[in-house]
């Protein structure tokens, strides 16, 4: 089953996506909902971010490639992580699918795309061992993790680095029936391929990941993880059109521009 978001009679509503068309619903998807008896055309709706989290993490360098091209980017040695490791991201940065990516003005030329697997939490989860974490899963969504690289280079922190408005697209609908094991990410720019890997090709997987997390913190309904990159993006800039393939899910689409 697939879920989206989008505005219904003003309002945010959720809906099941069946072919090219949206079955609205009220409720939650993480909680009791009734169908609406018609249905709209997915082609006429602007969708949003398919869920909006309570908390928004992050496992940052979960690819070996990425660690590597990171290593040779900053002359540093291969330092892969030891252990599933998180951070966290802020909601403000996320924008939907055909939304715009904007490119702030005193950002560098250096704004690079990251194609990444976003798990979406399901049910409370806490203290749950890595055989169980499957129970804990609604689904999967895709995320683009736009980054400026001077500012993560300079800054202290990653707060604007990649939590700058727009920099955090998230689409364009949750997709709870994929095997992540035969996926492969794909992302284009303009048309072109500039990233191929397969998708579950990580340094820990995502059972080590939530129950590692779910030790010392509870996961709520809707809370996302995304789950890393495996290589570092090139440069985008404004009038690029960034296109970010998960096989099995579908395509998260987004132009770039550049602030005013």
């Amino acid at each position: 089953m697939r879920w989206c978001r989008f505005i219904l009679e003003g309002r945010p509503s959720f809906g099941i996506v069946e072919n090219d068309s949206v079955i609205p619903v009220d409720g939650s998807p993480f909680g009791n909902f009734a169908k609406h008896k018609k249905s709209v055309s997915l082609e006429s709706l602007a969708l949003l971010v398919p869920v909006l989290p309570q908390t928004f993490y992050a496992a940052g360098t979960n690819y070996m490639d990425h660690v590597e091209r990171m290593a040779e980017m900053t002359g540093k040695s291969i330092n892969p992580p030891k252990a599933a490791d998180i951070g966290y991201r802020a909601n403000n940065a996320l924008i939907g699918h055909e939304e715009a990516i904007v490119i702030p003005k005193d950002a560098s030329e250096k704004v690079q795309y990251e194609g990444e697997l976003v798990v979406v939490i399901g049910k409370p989860a806490k203290d749950v061992a890595p055989e169980s974490v499957d129970e804990y899963i609604f689904g999967y969504t895709i995320g683009n993790d736009v980054s400026e690289r001077t500012w993560q280079a300079d800054d202290r922190t990653l707060w604007r680095a990649k939590n700058a408005d727009t920099f955090k697209p998230m689409g364009p609908w949750i997709d709870t029936d994929v095997d992540i094991n035969v996926m492969d990410t794909i992302v284009r720019v303009n048309g072109e391929e500039v990233q191929n890997f397969k998708t579950n090709n990580m340094i820990f997987d995502i059972p080590t990941y939530i129950s590692r997390m779910s030790q010392y913190m509870t996961l709520h309904p809707g809370d996302v993880i995304w789950m890393g990159t495996d290589g570092v993006g090139t440069n985008i800039k404004s009038g690029d059109v960034v296109e970010v393939e998960l096989t099995g899910i579908g395509v998260l689409r987004n132009p770039v521009v550049a602030a005013g």
